[in-house]
C-alpha cells in the first residue's frame, strides 16, 4: 500500500478527488497577501557558525535579570520555590499526556484533582477544571458558557478588564452570533454599576478585580445586579495572588470565576506558557469546558481517579461538544498546584501582603515625587499614575539604563494619555523602589 503519491498520475487523481485542478488551487481560500511563493533560506552553518550566529540574535535582547521590570498587566514576576522546579522536572509529570487510560494514569490524574481542590478553594467556587490554555481564553469560555446556561446572546464587559482579554473575547464572538457590548469605568477607576443594560435578554455581566488599572472592585455589588437583570455574573482576574487577601469571587456571588495563573509559579518565559483557572458552581458543571477529574472507587473499594467530565468534540460527536478547547494543562495546573501547596494558606496571605506592601510604598513615594495616583481606589500589586508628556521621553532613557518604568495606557485607552501602570511584587528590593523614584524624577 503506498500512503503518498509518487507520480503526476496519482497527483492528478488526488486533485480531482478532492474538486480542483492544481496544487495552488489548494490554497484559494489563503489571501494572497498572505502567501508566501518562495523562501529565502539562508546557506547552511556548522555547528559552532549556527551558536555564533544565535548568540549575535540573542544580544540584541536583553535578558530579565539583567533589567528592573516595573511591568504587570497580566504577567507577573514572582519568586519560585525551588522545589516547585525540582518536582515539575520528574520525568513521570514532564513526559505524561493526557490521561485517557485511568489505569495507568492515577499519579496524573490525582495531580490534577488536587490542583482542582486547590483552585476550587481559592476561588471560592464548587467545582474547577484543568484544561484552559490562559485567562483570556478562560474568560472567553466562561462567557460562551453563560450564553449556553441562560440560552441568551448579550453579554456586557466592563472596559476596565483587560484589552487583551476583551479582544480575545471579540475573536470568540465573532462568528457566534452573540452580541458583546462594553460599559465604562468610574472617575475611581473601578466600573460603573449602573453602566451596563438592564434587558431581559442580557447573559452575562463581566468585571475583573483587580481590573486592568490595578483597581479592586466591589463584585457583590456587580453580582446583585447581574442576578437582578437575570444574567449570570463572571469574575475574570490576571493575577491570583490577590485572593490571599480579598474576599473570594465565590463569597461574592460570582457564578463563573475565570482568569490566568501564570503567578503561580509559572515563570514569565516570553510570555507563555499561561494556564487559565476556571471554576462555577456545581448546578452548571455541565456547561463547563475542558476536563474535569473525579474520585471514585474501584471495584476492590480502593481510592482511583478519572476523567468525569470531558465535553470536547474528541469525545462526543461534535455538534453536541460544549467546548473544542482540547489543550492537555495538565503540567501547568500541577506547577500551580505546587506552588499553592508549597505556599499554603498562610503562606500564601503573607505573600499577598507583601505584594501590597511594596506597592503601596512605591506608589506612596511617586506620588511624593510628583507622579500622582489616577484613581482613588484601592489597589494590589498595580497602580495607575498620572504623568506630564515629558514622561514618554524619560521613560525612553531608562529603558537604556535597564528600568521599565510602567506601561503606557494610552495605545489602549486614548483618554488616558500620559498615565502609567506600575507594578511591584515581592522581586522588589527596597533599594530597587527608591532607585525607581530618583530615576524618574531627577
Amino acid at each position: 500500500m503506498r500512503y503518498l503519491p509518487h507520480t503526476e498520475e496519482d497527483i492528478a487523481q488526488m486533485l480531482r478527488v478532492v474538486g480542483v485542478d492544481t496544487l495552488e488551487d489548494l490554497f484559494a481560500p489563503i489571501p494572497p497577501d498572505c502567501r508566501r511563493p518562495s523562501l529565502s533560506l539562508p546557506e547552511a552553518k556548522s555547528e559552532w557558525e549556527l551558536n555564533a550566529h544565535m548568540d549575535g540574535l540573542a544580544a540584541k535582547t536583553t535578558p530579565a535579570g539583567a533589567c528592573k521590570n516595573f511591568l504587570g498587566a497580566g504577567s507577573y514576576e514572582h519568586f519560585i520555590p525551588a522545589v516547585v522546579p525540582y518536582l515539575l522536572g520528574r520525568g513521570e509529570f514532564v513526559t505524561s499526556y493526557t490521561p485517557y487510560q485511568p489505569e495507568i494514569s492515577q499519579g496524573t490524574l490525582q495531580g490534577i484533582y488536587e490542583y482542582q481542590t486547590l483552585t476550587a478553594r481559592l476561588l471560592g467556587m464548587e467545582v474547577a477544571n484543568a484544561s484552559m490554555y490562559d485567562g483570556a481564553s478562560a474568560f472567553a469560555e466562561a462567557l460562551l458558557m453563560a450564553c449556553r446556561i441562560t440560552r441568551k446572546n448579550r453579554v456586557a464587559l466592563s472596559r476596565a478588564i483587560h484589552p487583551h482579554y476583551r479582544r480575545v473575547v471579540q475573536t470568540y464572538f465573532a462568528p457566534s452570533g452573540y452580541a458583546l457590548e462594553t460599559f465604562s469605568f468610574l472617575k475611581d477607576g473601578t466600573s460603573d454599576p449602573e453602566g451596563f443594560p438592564k434587558e431581559t435578554d442580557l447573559a452575562a455581566v463581566a468585571v475583573q478585580s483587580p481590573n486592568f488599572f490595578g483597581c479592586i472592585e466591589d463584585l457583590w455589588r456587580f453580582s446583585e445586579k447581574a442576578h437582578a437583570a437575570g444574567a449570570l455574573f463572571v469574575t475574570v482576574f490576571t493575577e491570583p495572588l490577590a485572593w490571599g487577601l480579598l474576599k473570594n469571587p465565590g463569597s461574592q456571588g460570582a457564578d463563573i470565576a475565570c482568569g490566568e495563573g501564570q503567578s503561580l509559579g509559572i515563570p514569565q518565559s516570553f510570555g507563555g506558557p499561561g494556564l487559565g483557572m476556571f471554576a462555577t458552581k456545581m448546578a452548571h458543571v455541565r456547561h463547563m469546558p475542558g476536563r474535569l477529574v473525579g474520585k471514585t472507587t474501584d471495584l476492590d473499594g480502593k481510592r482511583g481517579f478519572v476523567l468525569t467530565l470531558a465535553t470536547r468534540e474528541q469525545h462526543i460527536r461534535r455538534e453536541k461538544a460544549t467546548s473544542n478547547i482540547c489543550t492537555n494543562n495538565s503540567l501547568c495546573a500541577l506547577c500551580a498546584a505546587m506552588y499553592m501547596a508549597s505556599l499554603g494558606k498562610s503562606g500564601f496571605k503573607a505573600l499577598a501582603r507583601i505584594n501590597v506592601d511594596k506597592s503601596m510604598y512605591l506608589k506612596r513615594r511617586l506620588a511624593q515625587k510628583g507622579l500622582t495616583p489616577a484613581f482613588q481606589g484601592s489597589t494590589f500589586n498595580e497602580f495607575t499614575v498620572k504623568a506630564g508628556p515629558e514622561f514618554a521621553k524619560k521613560r525612553k532613557h531608562l529603558l537604556k539604563k535597564g528600568i521599565i518604568a510602567g506601561l503606557p495606557l494610552a495605545p489602549y485607552y486614548p483618554e488616558l494619555a500620559d498615565h502609567y501602570l506600575f507594578c511591584a511584587t515581592e522581586t522588589k528590593t527596597r533599594k530597587d523602589l527608591d532607585t525607581l523614584v530618583s530615576e524618574v524624577t531627577s
